[in-house]
């Protein structure tokens, strides 16, 4: 029993000293009492309850952060960080963010937009789709005036620089292809960057170097732990922020996990991940959600728009795998025992997938083995209501993006009363909340080249938010 309290004892102490070593050097930047972005002024309803009480530190956790702390020499290590030499690059760039973060928070008080001209170029936020439309606007324009990032060049193909861009991981590959070729937000001279990007794909390394029978994860221990290494002995700029003003993209269910085996990148880098689960400790206070998109031949033409209103004769529509732990209740209720509610978990022969979402009023998306699925992108292009059915999911864009909306959101313990839940919305208000399924189309279409608030602009958007709640 002593040692046990003994070891407790240890583990505390630690935890209270990470908390203290991390709060110091990766300063929030939002109002006192508020979220950390000052114009995301309420909680979105899905993550009440996770927000109220994540689970960011555990047992396991403070014995993972011994391995970047020294006992009893915490103070040198945040002396060492507020008593380095000058760095005027670094001060540029922080009095910059500054700057940016001031302007935002003027826009959120008067609630008044930049003005624009009308066109498809020129496209405002407006809406209810919108958390804050006019904060968002201001946000936006000012990354796209400011924000840079740089990539570091180390690495090669196939494990560095490229992705999967035809599979239900495209978006990793989509991400890496057009931040490669991108001339607006890419800069070559890492003194000008706000942000540092780590190319590595967690998806090219499963495939390359996972042996499916031996099922060693640790080919990603050593490929991330190594390249960060490399980038950390060769530049000055990971050591500087302690991994803060960096940032790892990836849609696979393991990218949380490859993130593991380096803390500082676990603990304080930007995780822009598809995988947004708060009880594997995402941390939205730093890490982006993105959005899942399976792009079977690359691209989205042809895969978005649906049916009228007066065509829609399904009510609710699902179709896939029994895996998970919501699919399973789901499947109990209701595969194929209702004409209105239609759900399969293989489709019968003469019947078409991308066809029946256009047909249908709702679209159901319960999470799988992950807390993330295509189907919300799928149900988006299909113009199709989203019902989302999930746990601990932190949804795409959600600092940004009013997902109650545009979406239903059903609890697992209500999937037996799903379709009284459907039928008693009301017409009109249906037929708003399909309006706006139309209007947030565009944040989640694949352009290549990009768009002014396509995909790859709101993923750019979500870590320049994020990157403007660190000061280095």
């Amino acid at each position: 029993m002593r040692q046990f309290h003994a070891r407790n004892l240890y583990v505390l102490l630690f935890v209270g000293a990470s908390l203290a070593l991390v709060s110091a050097l990766v300063l929030t930047k939002g109002l006192k009492g508020s979220s950390p972005w000052p114009w995301t002024t309420s909680t979105v309803k899905t993550y009440s309850s996770t927000f109220s009480s994540p689970r960011f530190f555990n047992h396991t956790d403070a014995i993972r952060q011994k391995e970047f702390m020294v006992a009893g020499n915490v103070s040198n290590k945040k002396k060492s960080v507020w008593e380095r030499p000058r760095d005027a690059e670094l001060e540029r760039v922080e009095a910059g963010l500054a700057r940016a973060r001031a302007l935002i928070r003027a826009g959120t008080i008067n609630q008044s937009s930049i003005s624009a001209p009308l066109g498809e170029e020129y496209y405002v936020p407006q809406g209810d789709i919108y958390r804050n439309a006019s904060a968002f606007h201001r946000s936006y324009v000012i990354m796209e005036k400011l924000f840079k990032i740089f990539i570091y060049k180390e690495g090669e193909a196939p494990l560095f620089h490229i992705g999967p861009c035809k599979s239900i991981y495209s978006i990793e590959g989509v991400f890496f292809s057009l931040m490669e070729r991108d001339t607006h937000f890419r800069t070559l001279d890492p003194d000008q960057a706000h942000i540092y990007f780590l190319p590595f794909s967690v998806v090219m390394i499963i495939h390359h170097l996972f042996d499916p029978i031996v099922r060693d994860k640790d080919v990603m221990k050593h490929v991330v732990a190594d390249y960060v290494k490399v980038i950390s002995q060769k530049y000055r700029y990971w050591n500087r922020s302690l991994g803060a003003d960096h940032f790892m993209l990836s849609c696979h269910d393991w990218g949380p996990w490859a993130t593991w085996y380096v803390p500082r990148l676990y603990y304080n880098s930007i995780r822009a991940l598809c995988n947004a689960n708060t009880s594997e400790h995402f941390n939205p206070r730093k890490d982006a959600s993105i959005p899942e998109i399976n792009l079977i031949t690359g691209e989205t033409t042809g895969l978005t728009g649906g049916l009228p209103l007066s065509k829609r004769d399904i009510l609710a529509f699902f179709a896939g795998r029994l895996h998970g732990r919501i699919r399973p209740a789901l499947l109990h209720h209701w595969k194929e025992k209702d004409e209105l509610v239609q759900v399969y978990e293989t489709l019968p022969e003469g019947l078409s997938y991308p066809d029946l979402m256009k047909k249908s009023k709702y679209c159901i998306c319960p999470s799988g083995h992950e807390v993330a699925s295509p189907r919300i992108v799928e149900a988006i292009y299909a113009e199709c209501v989203p019902v989302l059915i999930s746990q601990h999911y932190v949804l795409p864009f959600s600092d940004v993006l009013d997902w109650g909306s545009f979406s239903v959101q059903v609890s697992v313990d209500e999937i037996p009363n799903l379709k009284k839940i459907l039928l008693g919305i009301p017409q009109d208000r249906y037929i708003r909340m399909q309006e706006r399924v139309k209007q947030v189309q565009r944040h989640f279409v694949v352009n290549n080249p990009p768009k002014r608030f396509d995909v790859f602009h709101m993923i750019i958007h979500s870590i320049w938010l994020r990157r403007l709640n660190v000061a280095v």
